[in-house]
């Protein structure tokens, strides 16, 4: 009898811990399902105000192409940086891992930048040259595409198509493949995106427009197989788990092998070789860095001993970025004692063990060339008296400068002070014209410019 008593008890005591462990998920699995409204309810409203605003570019991108006055033009051109900021502000609230949508950030990026720069030629009372005007045109069929593909997830998420869950790590990649019938996701964005890389800006003249001459993309063309070969000798092929060859994108401003792989450590890796010289144009792979183990400098140190051990050297860190454990670098060639800002390698580096965990050489392979730097017809102290009185200089140098017209200037940069803003003043070598001032940010997270 006290046999059975106990067997009943202990099955209760059981019951009872099921039934506990089942509330709790009930409980945890309800605030999970609370949780994911909210954000959903989020991410839709940012992709509402996204389409919007990509309309808006669209809409602005083809007003300027027909603008000929400098003062509608300049409104025009400032309505379009204004919308393509607050489109890359919403555009950053999505939680969509692919390439395509980072290249849709670097474009509006470019925009912005560029709606920028010509704005303020208008506002001099310039008009725009025939070459804007073109890259103008340039940039509007491209926004037509961009604000397709953003009416096609928007359109596919409103039919219950796809969630917000398919737009996310691999989902991504099955959701490209679902809809490339209709738009291909998985290369339009990537191959159009090459032709206007050269207006994108991430820092200090980071970037300028595309140079039709590749100067710095040098050798024979390769295979696939030895693009293989290069991507397994960057990434180590001891560590490589999966690798696809997403094909060759051929008719892009710089021909690439695209790659996406996963490794021992990480998934999602991104890679592109050139057909041309067999050179790493773009890498990128995502994870998380919970601690802090390298400073800034050290960090930056560790960038350059990268870039040495793949045959770059004489380069030089300008300005960087900090978020979240990870930091974004440009690094600048230096050719004897100048700074070639057009010449610029980007890479992010992890804070934790300083793995690099990006790369982008678009700059370098544009650009990368011995200059002839003997132009120089005034001497430091005739530049430095071109400056305003109120600076206080603290560094000079020699530098070159991209413009905005396929150019360079060699240019004295100057380092100053107005009480606690500091700049750079760029004053052209042979002429004495005061070319460019640059706004020096120091932030918690890195040092910028504007």
């Amino acid at each position: 009898m006290k046999k059975n008593i106990k067997k009943i008890i202990i099955t209760i005591a059981v019951i009872a811990i099921i039934g506990i462990i089942a509330w709790l998920a009930y409980q945890l699995n309800s605030e999970k399902q609370k949780s994911t409204l909210v954000s959903e309810n989020m991410y839709n409203h940012a992709l509402f105000e996204l389409v919007d605003y990509m309309q808006n570019v669209e809409s602005y991108l083809a007003k300027s192409t027909i603008s000929t006055g400098s003062t509608h033009g300049a409104e025009t051109l400032t309505n379009l940086w204004r919308e393509a900021n607050l489109a890359q502000t919403y555009l950053s609230m999505l939680p969509i891992e692919s390439q395509e949508l980072e290249s849709t950030a670097k474009f509006l990026n470019q925009v912005s930048d560029y709606s920028y720069s010509l704005s303020r030629k208008n506002i001099k009372g310039e008009e725009l040259t025939d070459d804007d005007l073109k890259n103008l045109e340039d940039l509007y069929e491209y926004s037509v595409n961009v604000t397709n593909i953003v009416n096609q997830i928007s359109t596919d998420l409103n039919a219950g198509n796809i969630k917000w869950s398919d737009l996310t790590g691999d989902g991504t990649l099955d959701y490209a493949q679902q809809v490339s019938t209709d738009l291909d996701i998985a290369t339009t964005l990537e191959e159009n995106f090459h032709e206007y890389s050269g207006l994108i800006y991430d820092g200090a003249y980071s970037e300028h427009i595309t140079s039709k001459e590749k100067k710095g993309l040098t050798g024979n063309d390769i295979s696939e197989d030895e693009a293989t070969k290069i991507v397994e000798d960057f990434i180590g092929k001891d560590s490589i788990e999966e690798i696809t060859n997403l094909g060759l994108s051929e008719n892009a401003e710089t021909p690439v092998y695209t790659y996406s792989l996963n490794t021992k450590t990480e998934d999602n890796v991104t890679i592109t070789i050139s057909k041309k010289g067999g050179h790493i144009v773009y890498y990128n792979t995502n994870r998380d860095v919970s601690v802090e183990n390298l400073s800034s400098d050290e960090a930056k140190d560790k960038g350059i001993e990268f870039l040495n051990q793949k045959g770059i050297e004489n380069m030089k860190e300008t300005y960087y970025l900090k978020d979240n454990g990870i930091l974004t670098v440009n690094f600048a060639y230096k050719q004897d004692d100048v700074i070639v800002y057009p010449d610029l390698i980007k890479l992010k580096i992890a804070l934790d063990n300083g793995e690099i965990l990006g790369m982008e050489t678009t700059g370098y392979l544009n650009n990368h060339h011995e200059r002839d730097v003997s132009n120089i017809k005034i001497t430091v102290e005739q530049a430095r008296e071109k400056i305003n009185k109120n600076v206080d200089v603290q560094s000079e140098g020699l530098a070159i400068i991209p413009t905005e017209w396929e150019s360079e200037i060699l240019c004295y940069e100057f380092k100053g002070k107005i009480d606690d803003t500091e700049f750079l003043v760029y004053i052209n070598a042979e002429t004495g014209e005061e070319e460019d001032i640059l706004l020096i940010v120091n932030t918690p997270n890195g040092v910028l410019t504007m």
